[in-house]
Protein backbone atom coordinates (compact mmCIF):
# COMPACT_ATOMS: atom_id res chain seq x y z
CA UNK A 1 0.00 0.00 0.00
CA UNK A 2 2.38 2.69 1.08
CA UNK A 3 4.68 1.79 -1.97
CA UNK A 4 1.59 2.15 -4.50
CA UNK A 5 0.55 5.85 -2.60
CA UNK A 6 4.70 6.90 -3.00
CA UNK A 7 4.38 6.10 -6.92
CA UNK A 8 1.77 7.95 -7.08
CA UNK A 9 3.16 11.09 -5.18
CA UNK A 10 6.51 11.08 -7.39
CA UNK A 11 3.89 9.78 -10.37
CA UNK A 12 1.90 13.23 -10.15
CA UNK A 13 5.40 15.25 -9.63
CA UNK A 14 7.22 13.82 -12.28
CA UNK A 15 4.20 14.62 -14.54
CA UNK A 16 3.84 18.24 -13.40
CA UNK A 17 8.16 19.23 -13.57
CA UNK A 18 7.16 17.92 -17.05
CA UNK A 19 4.30 20.02 -17.74
CA UNK A 20 6.28 23.22 -16.24
CA UNK A 21 8.95 22.48 -18.18
CA UNK A 22 7.28 21.64 -21.67
CA UNK A 23 5.59 25.37 -20.95
CA UNK A 24 8.43 27.31 -19.88
CA UNK A 25 10.33 26.60 -23.58
CA UNK A 26 7.44 26.71 -25.88
CA UNK A 27 6.29 30.14 -23.70
CA UNK A 28 10.23 30.81 -24.38
CA UNK A 29 9.85 30.49 -28.40
CA UNK A 30 7.83 33.10 -28.85
CA UNK A 31 9.07 36.71 -28.58
CA UNK A 32 5.03 37.99 -28.68
CA UNK A 33 3.85 35.71 -25.55
CA UNK A 34 7.52 36.79 -23.99
CA UNK A 35 7.09 40.56 -24.62
CA UNK A 36 3.05 40.54 -22.88
CA UNK A 37 4.30 38.40 -19.73
CA UNK A 38 7.40 40.17 -19.46
CA UNK A 39 6.91 43.74 -20.60
CA UNK A 40 3.19 44.69 -19.39
CA UNK A 41 1.84 44.31 -15.38
CA UNK A 42 0.73 41.08 -16.46
CA UNK A 43 4.22 39.35 -15.01
CA UNK A 44 2.74 40.16 -11.70
CA UNK A 45 -0.25 38.00 -12.74
CA UNK A 46 2.00 35.20 -13.32
CA UNK A 47 4.42 35.47 -10.20
CA UNK A 48 1.87 35.85 -7.97
CA UNK A 49 -1.06 33.34 -9.16
CA UNK A 50 1.14 30.03 -8.25
CA UNK A 51 1.83 31.29 -4.68
CA UNK A 52 -2.03 31.94 -4.76
CA UNK A 53 -2.83 28.53 -5.96
CA UNK A 54 -0.31 26.70 -3.74
CA UNK A 55 -1.98 29.01 -0.22
CA UNK A 56 -5.78 27.62 -2.28
CA UNK A 57 -4.70 24.54 -2.10
CA UNK A 58 -2.80 24.40 1.76
CA UNK A 59 -5.97 25.65 3.60
CA UNK A 60 -9.00 24.03 1.39
CA UNK A 61 -7.51 20.90 0.66
CA UNK A 62 -10.27 18.99 2.66
CA UNK A 63 -12.70 21.35 1.26
CA UNK A 64 -12.13 20.67 -2.19
CA UNK A 65 -12.88 17.50 -4.07
CA UNK A 66 -10.09 15.19 -5.27
CA UNK A 67 -10.86 16.57 -8.84
CA UNK A 68 -11.07 20.13 -7.84
CA UNK A 69 -7.25 19.71 -6.14
CA UNK A 70 -5.77 18.02 -9.10
CA UNK A 71 -7.19 20.26 -11.37
CA UNK A 72 -5.54 23.62 -9.34
CA UNK A 73 -2.53 21.22 -9.35
CA UNK A 74 -2.19 20.88 -13.26
CA UNK A 75 -3.00 24.80 -13.09
CA UNK A 76 -0.56 25.56 -10.78
CA UNK A 77 2.35 23.46 -12.54
CA UNK A 78 0.99 25.22 -16.10
CA UNK A 79 1.39 28.99 -14.77
CA UNK A 80 4.45 27.93 -13.21
CA UNK A 81 6.34 26.74 -16.26
CA UNK A 82 4.70 29.90 -17.56
CA UNK A 83 6.62 32.32 -14.86
CA UNK A 84 9.75 30.19 -15.73
CA UNK A 85 10.08 30.87 -19.49
CA UNK A 86 12.52 33.40 -19.09
CA UNK A 87 15.78 31.07 -18.11
CA UNK A 88 15.60 29.75 -21.75
CA UNK A 89 16.59 33.39 -22.18
CA UNK A 90 19.09 34.00 -19.46
CA UNK A 91 20.75 30.22 -19.67
CA UNK A 92 22.13 28.21 -22.27
CA UNK A 93 19.84 25.48 -22.84
CA UNK A 94 23.08 23.06 -21.93
CA UNK A 95 23.53 24.43 -18.82
CA UNK A 96 20.16 24.03 -18.10
CA UNK A 97 20.33 20.35 -18.57
CA UNK A 98 22.72 19.42 -16.93
CA UNK A 99 21.72 21.56 -13.88
CA UNK A 100 18.45 19.84 -14.16
CA UNK A 101 20.48 15.99 -14.40
CA UNK A 102 22.19 17.19 -10.77
CA UNK A 103 19.12 18.15 -9.50
CA UNK A 104 17.20 15.22 -10.19
CA UNK A 105 20.23 12.82 -8.73
CA UNK A 106 20.71 14.72 -5.97
CA UNK A 107 16.73 14.60 -5.48
CA UNK A 108 16.57 11.07 -5.85
CA UNK A 109 19.23 10.70 -3.63
CA UNK A 110 18.00 12.85 -0.83
CA UNK A 111 14.39 11.26 -1.34
CA UNK A 112 15.57 7.87 -1.15
CA UNK A 113 17.51 8.84 2.24
CA UNK A 114 14.34 9.98 3.66
CA UNK A 115 12.19 7.45 2.67
CA UNK A 116 14.37 4.65 4.01
CA UNK A 117 15.92 5.79 6.96
CA UNK A 118 15.27 4.84 10.69
CA UNK A 119 16.21 8.50 12.19
CA UNK A 120 13.20 10.76 12.67
CA UNK A 121 13.38 14.19 11.04
CA UNK A 122 10.65 15.81 12.35
CA UNK A 123 13.21 17.61 14.43
CA UNK A 124 14.36 19.17 11.63
CA UNK A 125 11.24 20.90 10.43
CA UNK A 126 11.21 24.00 13.18
CA UNK A 127 14.96 24.78 11.83
CA UNK A 128 13.97 24.46 8.05
CA UNK A 129 10.66 26.69 8.11
CA UNK A 130 13.00 29.24 9.66
CA UNK A 131 15.92 28.82 7.59
CA UNK A 132 13.04 29.50 4.63
CA UNK A 133 11.60 32.53 5.98
CA UNK A 134 15.09 34.02 6.04
CA UNK A 135 15.83 33.11 2.82
CA UNK A 136 12.61 34.79 1.74
CA UNK A 137 13.51 37.60 4.02
CA UNK A 138 16.99 37.94 2.09
CA UNK A 139 16.06 37.71 -0.64
CA UNK A 140 13.45 40.62 -0.88
CA UNK A 141 15.92 42.66 0.37
CA UNK A 142 18.08 41.53 -2.24
CA UNK A 143 15.86 43.33 -4.79
CA UNK A 144 16.79 46.64 -3.36
CA UNK A 145 20.55 45.96 -2.67
CA UNK A 146 21.18 43.75 -5.75
CA UNK A 147 24.41 42.59 -4.10
CA UNK A 148 26.02 39.73 -6.08
CA UNK A 149 27.51 38.32 -2.81
CA UNK A 150 24.47 38.26 -1.29
CA UNK A 151 22.73 36.42 -4.32
CA UNK A 152 25.58 33.91 -3.91
CA UNK A 153 25.35 33.25 -0.51
CA UNK A 154 21.13 33.14 -0.80
CA UNK A 155 22.10 30.16 -3.68
CA UNK A 156 23.75 28.23 -1.54
CA UNK A 157 21.97 28.21 1.46
CA UNK A 158 19.27 27.44 -0.20
CA UNK A 159 20.57 24.24 -1.92
CA UNK A 160 21.13 23.24 0.80
CA UNK A 161 17.64 24.51 2.75
CA UNK A 162 15.27 22.58 0.14
CA UNK A 163 17.96 19.71 0.22
CA UNK A 164 17.01 19.29 4.10
CA UNK A 165 12.92 19.61 2.99
CA UNK A 166 13.64 17.04 0.48
CA UNK A 167 14.37 14.35 2.79
CA UNK A 168 12.28 16.10 5.45
CA UNK A 169 8.87 16.42 3.80
CA UNK A 170 9.18 12.60 1.83
CA UNK A 171 9.82 10.87 5.53
CA UNK A 172 6.94 12.79 6.53
CA UNK A 173 4.43 12.07 3.51
CA UNK A 174 5.31 8.59 4.72
CA UNK A 175 4.55 8.87 8.24
CA UNK A 176 1.46 10.65 6.98
CA UNK A 177 0.33 7.18 4.66
CA UNK A 178 0.89 5.51 8.13
CA UNK A 179 -1.69 7.67 9.86
CA UNK A 180 -3.94 7.97 6.96
CA UNK A 181 -3.96 3.77 6.52
CA UNK A 182 -4.78 3.61 10.47
CA UNK A 183 -8.19 5.77 10.16
CA UNK A 184 -9.57 3.16 7.81
CA UNK A 185 -12.76 4.36 5.57
CA UNK A 186 -12.38 7.89 6.48
CA UNK A 187 -8.55 7.75 5.74
CA UNK A 188 -8.86 5.96 2.31
CA UNK A 189 -11.09 8.77 1.11
CA UNK A 190 -8.26 11.33 2.04
CA UNK A 191 -5.38 9.37 0.51
CA UNK A 192 -5.78 10.73 -3.40
CA UNK A 193 -5.79 14.25 -1.83
CA UNK A 194 -2.85 13.58 0.20
CA UNK A 195 -1.18 12.13 -2.57
CA UNK A 196 -1.89 15.47 -4.80
CA UNK A 197 -0.70 17.62 -1.67
CA UNK A 198 2.69 15.63 -1.38
CA UNK A 199 3.54 16.02 -4.64
CA UNK A 200 3.32 19.51 -4.68
CA UNK A 201 5.82 19.40 -1.45
CA UNK A 202 7.67 17.97 -3.75
CA UNK A 203 7.72 19.46 -6.65
CA UNK A 204 8.22 22.84 -4.63
CA UNK A 205 11.30 21.28 -2.92
CA UNK A 206 12.69 19.99 -6.55
CA UNK A 207 12.45 23.45 -8.42
CA UNK A 208 13.69 25.32 -5.87
CA UNK A 209 16.75 23.62 -5.66
CA UNK A 210 16.94 23.53 -9.59
CA UNK A 211 16.53 27.36 -9.51
CA UNK A 212 18.96 28.03 -6.58
CA UNK A 213 21.58 25.43 -8.32
CA UNK A 214 21.22 27.53 -11.72
CA UNK A 215 21.68 30.92 -10.54
CA UNK A 216 25.17 28.70 -8.71
CA UNK A 217 25.99 26.88 -11.98
CA UNK A 218 24.01 28.15 -15.32
CA UNK A 219 25.78 29.73 -18.13
CA UNK A 220 24.46 32.79 -19.35
CA UNK A 221 23.50 33.72 -22.97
Amino acid sequence: GMRSYMNRVYGLMAAAMLLSGGIAYMTSQSDSLMNTIYNTPLQWVVMLAPLGLVMLLSFRIHKLSQGAAQGLFWLYSALVGVSLAYIFRVYTGVSIANVFLMTSVAFLGLSLWGYTTKKDLSGMGTFLMMGLIGIIVASVVNIFLASSMMQFVISVVGVLLFAGLTAYDTQSIKNEYLQMASMGSEGQAYMGKGAIMGALRLYLDFLNMFMFLLQLFGSRE
